[in-house]
């Protein structure tokens, strides 16, 4: 069987040469994903996704995104993931009761039918307390596939893809005018692990930024044309986490 680090960076094959054309040039068009980025307007999105009568209606679009709605659009997608900070229970700090349980069985070389079938009922457990696990979704997908059953994987496939563009299609990463929108610290270090990089260094860069340095897991041949675009770095903008965080650590902010 497959190790599962291995699925962990090339389950998104086919969701990868968009994601690397609005990271590496977001200005080329060649991109789906690049040519639909827009900076979130948040007061719209919180009226909307806490309008029972709006299509965004918050409820209504987890109930859609629960039974595998296939008509949902990135507007669906993005009003669902970033509208989760407007909701009483957002808790970017969570951690479910399955975290790190596993981490020695998640990177092994090989794994039985049984190991599979643990990290399946893990992540599914983990899942019911946090929706937008990314690891844990891409977890899934890999124990999914090796066990077979490729129709349950290729939704949960679908779920990660279209949540990863929705994180993608709110800025180009390349700078803090323009960074990407998180709304859990975890998911700076999926949108690197994704492809094929490495987190070297954050660095916070006020007021609410954090300005991530990567490199690549294998080396890449040198190139005396790098340009700016190509610079290892991305931007996240995590002002909606910091504004929760001190909301339950208000002592915090006068430190």
């Amino acid at each position: 069987m497959k190790s599962l680090f291995k699925i962990f960076i090339f389950s998104l094959l086919a969701f990868g040469t968009a994601f690397s054309a609005t990271a590496a040039s977001p200005q080329n068009g060649k991109s789906n994903i690049a040519a639909r980025c827009e900076p979130p307007d948040m007061t719209k999105i919180k009226r909307e996704v806490n309008d029972p009568n709006s299509r965004y209606y918050y409820p209504k679009l987890m109930a859609a995104y629960e039974k595998n709605d296939t008509v949902m659009t990135l507007d669906d997608y993005r009003h669902l993931y970033l509208g989760t900070v407007f909701q009483e229970d957002y808790n970017p700090y969570r951690r479910g009761p399955m975290d790190n349980l596993l981490d020695e069985l998640y990177y092994k070389k090989t794994h039985t039918r049984a190991e599979l079938d643990s990290i399946i009922s893990y992540a599914e457990i983990a899942l019911e307390d946090d929706p937008f696990d990314l690891s844990q979704i891409n977890f899934l997908i890999y124990a999914l596939r090796e066990r077979g059953k490729q129709h349950r994987a290729n939704i949960w496939q679908y779920r990660l893809n279209h949540l990863l563009e929705a994180i993608l299609s709110t800025g180009t990463g390349l700078d803090s005018e323009h960074a990407w929108v998180v709304i859990d610290p975890k998911h700076e270090y999926n949108i690197v692990n994704f492809q094929n990089a490495i987190v070297e260094q954050v660095n916070f860069e006020a007021p609410h930024y954090d300005h991530i340095t990567i490199r690549p897991s294998k080396p890449a041949a040198k190139s005396s044309s790098a340009t700016e675009a190509e610079a290892p770095h991305y931007y996240f903008d995590i002002q909606y986490i910091l504004r929760e965080y001190f909301r339950k650590h208000p002592e915090e902010m006068t430190q």
